[in-house]
């Protein structure tokens, strides 16, 4: 269907761009131009107005509003039932079409200004209500968690990483825009919230000055961009992980301060020449070690591009080729029951054992008499190739 409803546009605009009389325009342009910018702004502040009653902040209000201030397409429907039943002559149908025209050649126009007038909106000093929204600040309590994990935005990726992070303990707070989502996932006792991450208020909120990591998981660019700025400057050690769907998005989130820029481009392009390798019967441990050098390459390569705006405090930007990885014992690994001098990591495999987490319990630069049980997490460092071979160690059997 897509095809014919491009078609069918195309014949709509270029028929309502025929009614049009030339002429007309041309003898009445300051009328026409005042009367365009009047339907604008009648058209823009009730819009504005009712998406701030709805509690969204004052940058979506004006976003929603500029979207919505041209003439819409059933309008000509009604012009020309006007017409035809005399409600409109002909010189009032014809300012009618001149303005309707006008207002959508000028809208490709606003909605390209309309986050510069957001944005310079939020800086002006007005109430944080405004800024942040009725509700906002109403449905989000003071975040006490520390040394966890914000989540901004509960999509597919939001709601993997908090399932993840449910398996591995980590304390995390969602900031979401959607307040049914909102609603729903509160019923279920998920720790989410309805709010604006690009407002500083709702990070103070989420106590983004105790946060370890912060995720970015929106579609958003320009909001992105601002929520990685705004985290940056409140606490200089959180490290930021934004989502972004292009590799040219990369380069600006670096400069604004992120740690790790996750490509969806480049993501996408390593999962489909995985399923391609494996189809052609490629052993696992190869993809793996494969991928492994893909990502360090092509992440670092990025990184390259803003290098002196990383923190210093990332590891993997001075030490390109070492990769600091986890691992999990498994039930019938070859390593459980084993200390370490019998398995002789860095020797054998290249590897060096950094810390050992065993139920509550760090073992920090353990001695070969360590033995290794099933379920310990091993943190080692080494290069990628290396990380890669040293994978199926740790499994069981299975493969689990």
């Amino acid at each position: 269907m897509l095809p014919f409803r491009d078609i069918f546009t195309s014949f709509f605009f270029v028929s309502i761009g025929m009614l049009l009389n030339v002429g007309f325009l041309f003898e009445h342009p300051l009328l026409i131009v005042i009367v365009t910018l009047s339907i604008l702004l009648l058209k823009t502040i009730p819009a504005a107005l009712t998406v701030l009653i709805l509690g969204f902040p004052i940058s979506t209000a004006i976003l929603t509003a500029l979207a919505l201030s041209q003439i819409g397409e059933f309008s000509f429907i009604l012009s020309r039932t006007g017409l035809e039943y005399n409600l409109l002559d002909g010189n009032i149908y014809q300012m009618f079409l001149a303005v309707s025209v006008l207002t959508m050649a000028v809208t490709p126009f606003v909605m390209a200004i309309a986050p510069r007038i957001a944005n310079f909106t939020m800086s002006l000093p007005i109430p944080m209500k405004l800024k942040c929204g009725f509700h906002s600040l109403k449905k989000i309590e003071h975040s006490r968690k520390k040394d966890h994990l914000i989540i901004i935005g509960y999509g597919v990726n939001g709601r993997n990483l908090t399932r993840a992070a449910r398996v591995g303990n980590i304390p995390y707070v969602i900031i979401e825009m959607n307040p049914e989502t909102v609603r729903e996932e509160r019923a279920k006792g998920e720790p989410i919230y309805y709010g604006d991450g690009t407002q500083e208020e709702v990070l103070h909120k989420a106590n983004i000055e105790d946060a370890r990591v912060m995720v970015v998981a929106i579609y958003d660019a320009a909001a992105t961009r601002r929520i990685t700025e705004l985290a940056r400057r409140l606490n200089p050690k959180v490290h930021i992980i934004a989502r972004t769907r292009f590799l040219q998005e990369m380069k600006p989130l670096y400069k604004l301060g992120a740690d790790e820029v996750i490509p969806e481009e480049f993501e996408t392009s390593v999962e489909i020449f995985t399923h391609v390798l494996r189809k052609y019967l490629i052993p696992r441990n190869e993809i793996e070690k494969f991928i492994s050098e893909v990502r360090s390459d092509s992440y670092e390569m990025f990184r390259m591009l803003s290098k002196e705006s990383i923190s210093f405090s990332d590891l993997k930007l001075h030490l390109p080729e070492v990769e600091i990885s986890t691992f999990r014992v498994g039930k019938d690994s070859p390593l459980a029951g084993k200390t370490l001098a019998q398995i002789d990591l860095r020797r054998r495999y290249g590897i060096t054992l950094l810390v050992i987490h065993r139920n509550s319990q760090i073992i920090s630069t353990p001695g070969g008499d360590v033995k290794l049980y099933e379920g310990d997490i091993l943190i080692v460092i080494g290069s990628p190739e290396k990380i890669a071979d040293v994978v199926d160690l740790f499994h069981d059997e299975d493969g689990e």
